[in-house]
C-alpha cells in the first residue's frame, strides 16, 4: 500500500501541483484548502503523514498541528511555509511539527523529506527499550511510561531521545544530532533542536536521577544518576 498524505494548501495553483507530483509519485495524497476542513478530513480519515501550510484561512498551520496533535501525537507533521524567521520555525516545533520546508522548495525536495519520514516510522532496531531511571522508553511505539504515566512521543522527540540513550553518559554534538535527526545541522536547525530537548526535559522531570545535560556551544549529554 502506498503511503496516504493529508495536503493542506490554501493557494489552489501550489496544492494542485504538489498533489498532482505526489500522486504521480506514488503516494495517496488528499488535498484541503483550509484548516478546518483539513481537521475533518484528518478526523475522517487515516494518513500516514501530514504537509500543512502556515498561514491560511479560518485555522492556519500552527494551530491546525496542535488539533492534530491532541488525537495523535504519533503522526508527522511537516511544515509548508514563506517564512524563514527563526521565530516561525520554532513556533512551528511547539505546535507539535517534526520539519518544515521554505518556499519556493523543489518537489525533489519534498520527495526526500517525505521519504525519511516513511523510512523512519516502517523501521526497526535491534534496540528498542530503554530503561532510564524510573523510566522505560519503547522506541517502536514512541512511549515513555513512568509510575505515574505513561507519554506517547512524537516521531522526532522519540528519535532526538533514543539517540540520547544509545549514547548515555557520551556527549553528543549538537551537529551530530541534528545530522542524524534531520539531516542538516544549519543555525535554524540548531535553535530547534532546543525547542525538543525543552520538552523532553519537561517529560522527564518526575525522575530528578534523570537529566539531559547541556555543554554550551557543545552540545547534550544524558545522565542517570545511580
Amino acid at each position: 500500500m502506498s503511503a496516504k498524505i493529508l495536503l493542506v494548501e490554501d493557494d489552489p495553483n501550489l496544492g494542485f501541483v504538489i498533489k498532482d507530483n505526489l500522486i504521480h509519485k506514488g503516494y495517496q495524497t488528499t488535498l484541503c484548502t483550509n484548516g478546518e476542513e483539513g481537521l475533518q478530513m484528518f478526523l475522517d480519515r487515516s494518513f500516514d503523514i501530514c504537509i500543512l501550510d502556515v498561514m491560511m484561512p479560518k485555522k492556519d498551520g500552527f494551530s491546525l498541528a496542535k488539533s492534530i496533535r491532541e488525537n495523535n501525537t504519533e503522526i508527522p507533521i511537516l511544515f509548508i511555509t514563506a517564512k524563514s524567521m527563526l521565530e516561525d520555525k520554532i513556533n512551528g516545533f511547539n505546535a507539535g511539527g517534526d520539519d518544515y520546508i521554505v518556499k519556493p522548495f523543489s518537489m525533489e525536495e519534498l520527495y526526500l523529506r517525505i521519504e525519511v519520514f516513511l523510512r523512519r516510522t516502517k523501521s526497526i532496531t535491534l534496540e528498542s527499550c530503554f530503561e532510564l531511571g524510573e523510566f522505560t522508553f519503547d522506541w517502536h511505539t514512541l512511549t515513555l511510561k513512568h509510575s505515574s504515566g505513561s507519554k506517547t512521543l512524537t516521531q522526532k522527540e522519540a528519535e532526538v531521545l533514543k539517540l540520547l540513550c544509545s549514547n548515555k553518559e557520551r556527549v553528543m554534538k549538537r551537529e551530530e544530532i541534528l545530522t542524524t535527526v534531520w539531516g542538516d545541522d544549519d543555525y535554524f536547525m540548531g535553535r530547534s533542536l532546543d525547542v525538543f530537548i525543552s520538552k523532553l526535559r519537561k517529560y522527564l522531570k518526575e525522575d530528578p536521577k534523570v537529566e539531559i545535560v547541556n555543554y554550551h556551544g557543545v552540545g547534550f549529554r544524558l545522565e542517570v544518576a545511580g
